[in-house]
């Protein structure tokens, strides 16, 4: 589904990924559940996001506390579509798969979404994505 990427301050971000690389800007929100201001962007020609920004909204949110163990931000997580994510979910906990929350959990974009945590997978937090219909 994408990319996410930690980022002290967005409009720093957007200067590099908008404006440098041609990225074109596909819109932001806040998701109050994980402190977090999320902006996507996509190539000029596709409709697929493929960079998530996240910008921490208070110093005590999950990405602030990432970006100051890492001195400065960077890949926080990689993100895979998924068409159940209950189904899923069960899959991978009885393949012995850990996960850092115990449900799924609203995202952006009116998603649901889940965390495989990083020590399940090699050091890699992903997040299992459902669009909602």
């Amino acid at each position: 589904a994408h990319i996410a990427i930690a980022v002290k301050s967005g409009d720093a971000a957007l200067k590099l990924y908008q404006h440098d690389l041609g990225l074109r800007l596909d819109g932001s929100e806040t998701v109050q559940s994980e402190g977090v201001k999320t902006t996507f962007l996509s190539p000029l020609d596709d409709n697929t996001n493929i960079i998530e920004l996240l910008e921490p909204l208070s110093p005590e949110s999950s990405v602030a506390k990432f970006i100051e163990k890492k001195s400065r931000g960077g890949i926080h997580h990689i993100a895979f579509l998924v068409d159940n994510i209950e189904q899923e979910t069960q899959r991978l906990l009885s393949s012995g798969y850990r996960f850092v929350s115990d449900k799924p959990r609203c995202g952006a974009h009116n998603t649901l979404v889940v965390f495989l945590h990083p020590q399940s997978c090699d050091g890699v937090l992903i997040e299992l994505v459902q669009e909602q219909k």
